[in-house]
Parts: structure tokens; C-alpha cells; sequence
């Protein structure tokens, strides 16, 4: 591993831990040279998927484009970014357990909504609006209604 401070290729793990849901190993590393410490995180990647896109062209997965999407919808939310990562990694587990070599990136996207509107109603709004790129207001209405319609089916079930 590269030492991010002097760029020498000579470093050592001082300390190993996995993060609190087992899915990365955090390891804290020391540079042989400049004794320079940093840490590093490793995940388990997702290798070898294609994503087949609604005008059926097909792309490598790329995790960056999943967090782009997501750290958009969340902008200006009281989301964490650590929340996001965690979110991301429970969506690639699910994606995971399809045991598919291609996912269609329709299927990713429900795949984030379900998770979105668990997290923040705002977010999976602003998701929603791009993801099924609405053609008029009436979609648009449509979408709020279930919405509301979930969230007071769950006020009830609290209630009871």
C-alpha cells in the first residue's frame, strides 16, 4: 500500500477491525518511511456485473454512479454520509443475493427506493422524480397519494 503522505510503498497494518455490520475491514496502517499513519477500508466489490439499461445497452456496475444518485437525492437532508455507505452496501447485498451476472438498472432502481423511502420520504421523492422521469403533474400526484397512504397505515399500526 501507498503512503498517502511521502508516496512510499512500504507500510504495515498497525491495527485491524470490521466495521459494525461485518461488511468491511477497517484497517489502520503506518508507513515504514516517513512513519506516517492513515487508514484504510476494504469491502467485498461486486465483480462481474453487468447492467442491461433501459435502451439495452450494457455497462460494467459501477458502485460511484449508485452514490451519486443517492448522495443527490439525500443533498440537503440530515443524512449522513456514513448512512449513505451503509444504505449502498445493503442495496449491493440484496443485488448480491439475485446471484445474477446481469440486473437490469430498473431493478437497481427500485432497489434504492424501497430503501429511500424507509430512510427519508424527501429523498425518495427527489429519487423517484428522476428515476421514473414522469411524464405530467398527474404521476407526480399519484406517487404522493401512495405515499401518504403508506405513512398513515403505519400511524395506525403505532397507534393500535
Amino acid at each position: 500500500m501507498k503512503c498517502p503522505s511521502c508516496g512510499f510503498f512500504d507500510t504495515r497494518v498497525v491495527d485491524s477491525r470490521a466495521t459494525g455490520d461485518d461488511s468491511a475491514i477497517r484497517r489502520r496502517r503506518e508507513c515504514a518511511k516517513c512513519h506516517f499513519r492513515f487508514s484504510t477500508n476494504e469491502e467485498v466489490e461486486i465483480l462481474n456485473l453487468m447492467v442491461v439499461k433501459r435502451d439495452g445497452r450494457r455497462e460494467s456496475y459501477q458502485r460511484e454512479k449508485l452514490i451519486t444518485g443517492i448522495r443527490k437525492a439525500c443533498e440537503k437532508r440530515p443524512i449522513s454520509d456514513e448512512t449513505i455507505q451503509h444504505m449502498v452496501r445493503a442495496i449491493e447485498q440484496e443485488i448480491q443475493c439475485e446471484r445474477e451476472n446481469e440486473i437490469e438498472s430498473t431493478r437497481i432502481g427500485e432497489i434504492v427506493m424501497e430503501h429511500l423511502k424507509e430512510l427519508d420520504p424527501i429523498a425518495y421523492v427527489r429519487f423517484a422524480s428522476v428515476y421514473m422521469a414522469f411524464e405530467d403533474l398527474k404521476n407526480f400526484e399519484e406517487l404522493m397519494k401512495g405515499l401518504k397512504s403508506e405513512k398513515m397505515k403505519r400511524h395506525e399500526k403505532t397507534a393500535a
